[in-house]
């Protein structure tokens, strides 16, 4: 009961996943990054124990398709799973196990996928590549993050009867070859946990230049609470 769009900049050397759930807590859970190597997400009935088995094997096999299938010879519970790939060259690989809970599905696109199951249908992950796609000039944070919200205004999840199960948690990641530029926001537990990440990332964002300058540049960083009097709209 998860719907999720990863995403690679090969440009950038950037990794992302913008993920929501009806479970709890799914941010520490379903996601796995190695920096510079792929970000990926097991789902349905996650494994987060093929993260690093996934990541292993890319660096040996830089090729996600044929990382799927060590990953199926090694895990018994793989036709229960989703687990989708994309490497840092932007190739991408996805799988949704025959024994998930329908609606389950995905779509893949050059450096993207979208993704999901217990869904209320495939309108969902349609609109999300189309959120993906439409977002091309946006940088990877907003596209991930406009497509999980294209997905729950297109139904979200769904139980088998036809009722909604509410977003409970949500979560934005991003990083890339500078870690001071990771970005990594989880809203846990949240009647509206995509809505709440959305107002997180609005208000994070203004705060990007200032974290990196006071990683590098420590003898010239202002009070945050000055600079946000000085930068921050919201407090003027």
């Amino acid at each position: 009961m998860t719907f999720t769009a990863i995403g690679a900049c090969p440009e950038t050397g950037r990794l992302g996943i913008g993920i929501t759930t009806y479970s709890l807590g799914v941010g520490g859970y379903c996601p796995f990054f190695e920096r510079g190597v792929a970000v990926l997400s097991t789902q349905a009935f996650a494994n987060p124990a093929l993260g690093p088995l996934a990541t292993a094997a890319l660096r040996k096999t830089p090729d996600p398709q044929r990382v799927l299938g060590v990953l199926a010879k090694q895990d018994a519970g793989f036709d229960w799973r989703q687990v989708v790939i994309a490497a840092s060259d932007g190739r991408v690989a996805a799988h949704t196990g025959p024994h998930t809970r329908p609606w389950s599905g995905h779509i893949t696109g050059e450096g993207f996928a979208v993704f999901g199951n217990v869904l209320a249908g495939e309108a969902t992950v349609t609109a999300m590549a189309a959120a993906w796609r439409e977002g091309a000039g946006d940088g990877l944070p907003e596209r991930l993050l406009a497509a999980i919200e294209a997905g729950r205004d297109a139904g979200g999840q769904a139980s088998p009867d036809g009722a909604h199960l509410p977003e409970r948690s949500a979560a934005l990641i991003v990083r890339g070859a500078d870690i001071v530029e990771d970005i990594d926001l989880r809203v846990d537990l949240h009647d509206d946990a995509v809505g709440e990440l959305r107002r997180l990332w609005d208000t994070y964002r203004k705060y990007l230049p200032y974290y990196a300058l006071r990683a590098r540049s420590p003898a010239e960083t202002p009070p945050q609470d000055v600079w946000a009097r000085e930068n921050d709209p919201g407090n003027a």
